[in-house]
């Protein structure tokens, strides 16, 4: 049976409050101060590979979408993560904030060291959205409803424990808190729209799970390989290396 679009919102919104990736021990361990300057940066590197993918996802999903409204309304998040003449954008921002942690900027944007399993993580959402179904492809963006919250978390804890926070290498986390919800507004009346049928609301809840497992396995990899049992694998990141003058990162 079709749930309501106030049902089929509220099944969506218990996806994220069960399953997002504010409860991975990883994050807790963050945003309290508990990572060590090299966990930080690890988490930087990891990281970057993620949020320098979602431009190219969103350009994969926007070369299949025959409707220009859609397009057109979607562009604006890969503006918002290349940049444009007027905005420096969310790429350039996370490279910023490698600056402030003492990474080589020029390493990190390499995509050289990145985890096998955050490689993997993110490679599957990619191909997800260009092989999916639109409505599939939307729900998964969804995870947004949630990031709000982890962005203002994310900004305290970082100042109030570490030494490099300040409103220029926070400056990513700051403007997603404009622009993330601007976008899931756009995507969650999107998707109740298009989820006319218990099936379609079947596959949009799952293309949501799946989102999440996304990021909780990004989380997973960074704490098996940096925290506990720190078994790093071949070919990623070593600490201590690709640094630039030292910085104090933990306050």
């Amino acid at each position: 049976m079709t749930a309501s679009k106030a049902a089929f919102e509220a099944r969506l919104r218990a996806i994220g409050a069960e399953r997002y990736h504010d409860k991975h021990p990883f994050h807790h361990l963050l945003h309290s101060g508990g990572c060590t300057p090299d966990q930080v940066r690890a988490w930087v590197i990891n990281r970057f590979y993620y949020q320098a993918s979602i431009p190219m996802k969103d350009a994969a999903f926007m070369s299949r979408v025959d409707d220009p409204d859609l397009r057109r309304a979607w562009r604006s998040r890969i503006e918002d993560h290349d940049g444009t003449a007027e905005n420096e954008g969310g790429i350039k921002r996370w490279l910023r904030l490698a600056d402030a942690v003492g990474l080589d900027r020029d390493y990190v944007a390499s995509k050289e060291g990145i985890l096998p399993a955050t490689r993997f993580a993110v490679d599957a959402y990619v191909r997800f959205v260009r092989d999916k179904t639109l409505l599939e492809a939307v729900a998964a963006s969804l995870t947004e409803l949630f990031a709000p919250a982890i962005h203002a978390a994310r900004i305290e804890g970082l100042l109030a424990n570490y030494a490099f926070a300040d409103d220029s290498s926070l400056s990513y986390f700051r403007t997603r808190l404009t622009q993330a919800p601007k976008d899931v507004a756009f995507g969650l009346a999107w998707v109740l729209d298009h989820a006319d049928t218990a099936e379609k609301q079947d596959a949009a809840a799952a293309a949501l799970t799946f989102k999440t497992d996304v990021l909780w396995a990004q989380l997973d990899a960074l704490h098996g390989a940096y925290v506990t049992p720190a078994r790093i694998p071949p070919g990623a990141w070593q600490p201590g290396t690709h640094l630039i003058v030292p910085q104090a990162v933990a306050s």
